[in-house]
C-alpha cells in the first residue's frame, strides 16, 4: 500500500531505461537506494545481484557513481557495475576478457565484458557468482 505522507518528490527519478537517478555515494546505503529504486523485474534481479556478490565477497565495497552501483575492493578497483536498460539489466564486468569463461557479451573497451540479464532469460547464478568471485581477485579498474 502506498504511503500517504511520502510525496512524489521523495521517489527517485527513472531516467531512460528505468534506471534510477540516485546521487553518488559511497557504502551501501545508496547503492539500497538504487536497487529499491529499481522497477519491476529490474528489481527482482539487481536485489538478486547484489545479494550474489555480497555472498561471493564478503568485504566487497560499494558505491554509486553514474546512476550505477559500483562492487570493488577497498584499494584494488572496481570489479563490477549494473544499470538498467529497457529490455534488461546490463551486468559490466571491467576485466571480463580475463575471466574463465568470459561474460558473453563484448565491449569497444579492452578487457571489458558484459553480461545482459533479461525478464525472460534468468540469470546463471553459479556462473554469476564464480564471474564475481574471480573478478574480485583481478586489480580492477580505479575509475574514482
Amino acid at each position: 500500500m502506498d504511503d500517504p505522507t511520502k510525496d512524489a518528490a521523495d521517489q527517485p527519478v527513472l531516467l531512460s531505461g528505468g534506471n534510477p537517478q540516485i546521487p553518488k555515494g559511497d557504502g551501501d546505503a545508496p547503492v539500497q537506494a538504487y536497487l529499491a529504486a529499481m522497477p519491476g523485474w529490474k528489481g527482482e534481479v539487481g536485489r538478486l545481484l547484489d545479494t550474489i556478490i555480497v555472498a561471493s565477497v564478503p568485504d566487497v565495497q560499494k558505491a554509486v557513481r553514474w546512476n550505477s552501483p559500483f562492487y570493488g575492493m577497498d584499494g584494488e578497483g572496481w570489479f563490477v557495475s549494473f544499470h538498467c536498460f529497457t529490455t534488461y539489466v546490463k551486468v559490466t564486468f571491467f576485466t571480463g576478457a580475463s575471466l574463465t569463461p568470459p561474460p558473453p557479451v563484448e565491449s569497444k573497451q579492452s578487457g571489458v565484458r558484459y553480461l545482459h540479464v533479461s525478464e525472460t532469460e534468468p540469470l546463471d547464478e553459479d556462473q554469476f557468482a564464480d564471474w564475481v568471485t574471480q573478478a574480485s581477485t583481478i586489480p580492477g579498474d580505479p575509475l574514482f
